[in-house]
């Protein structure tokens, strides 16, 4: 029982994509260290490597590979040798995103739009339905999908990948149902402007992080880890009456539709 306690995620294995990184990184970290077995993904070899090491090298029982999530082939290879080498997933944290686009939505291209919705939502849906069945087998799944305050409040230069974040806010409600009847939760996390290098247009130009930090009533950027441990919450039984939400970790920020 004391291990259980000290351990939450015990015995549990966990997909994270687009996690060699930032809020990714941070999220496997800390499932790791509450006891998963961790599964990081990246686009790039020798970002996985450089990531795997480092968790490894803190003891951590992380593998990686590489999977482009926009590709299908990489979505089913992940799942397939996830399972070969640890026999099951019980958690999927679907945090890839991309951002062409910066500026007038009216400028956004088609192709920019394309890529936005085919990263952050199309692939984020596909690959929880890749996953789905087999967390189905052991009725205790979870899936987190990583949204953005953006989705609620959208960013002014980044008009499409708001609403693309909009659009996963859609996504946890829609599944919900239907997964509760498969035995997995369904929940999403908003983060706020968290201080990564995919945030970097929003908090490295003076002007604009004044601008930004106008709207956060704690007067600061959030860092990686505060993410963390309201994801590792979600997928632990401490949330097991927890479905269909979305979490917003946002400083203060608003956060209606």
């Amino acid at each position: 029982m004391a291990t259980s306690l000290a351990l939450p995620l015990a015995g549990k294995v966990a997909i994270v994509t687009a996690s060699t990184q930032g809020i990714g990184l941070a999220i496997s970290r800390r499932l790791a260290k509450d006891g998963a077995r961790v599964v990081i993904s990246s686009r790039k070899q020798g970002n996985v490597d450089k990531a795997q090491k480092q968790l490894q090298d803190e003891g951590l029982d992380v593998t990686g590979m590489v999977c482009h999530v926009g590709n299908a082939e990489d979505r089913k290879t992940l799942v397939t040798k996830t399972l070969e080498r640890n026999g099951s997933i019980d958690i999927l944290i679907s945090n890839a995103a991309a951002n062409p686009a910066m500026g007038n939505i009216f400028d956004t291209t088609e192709e920019q739009w394309t890529k936005i919705f085919d990263t952050n939502v199309k692939s984020a849906f596909f690959l929880a339905k890749e996953v789905a069945p087999h967390m189905q087998k052991k009725g205790n799944g979870n899936i987190v999908f990583v949204t953005s305050i953006g989705g609620y409040q959208p960013f002014e230069l980044l008009g499409c990948y708001s609403v693309s974040k909009t659009a996963l806010l859609g996504l946890v409600k829609a599944m919900a149902p239907q997964c509760a009847e498969m035995g997995i939760r369904v929940n999403g996390v908003a983060p706020g402007v968290i201080r990564t290098k995919f945030s970097a247009p929003l908090h490295t130009s003076t002007s604009i992080a004044e601008e930004v930090l106008k709207q956060v009533p704690v007067k600061r950027f959030g860092e990686p880890v505060e993410v963390a441990g309201t994801v590792s919450y979600l997928v632990s039984d401490d949330a097991s009456y927890v479905t269909g939400e979305t979490i917003v970790i946002a400083g203060g920020m608003q956060s209606r539709l």
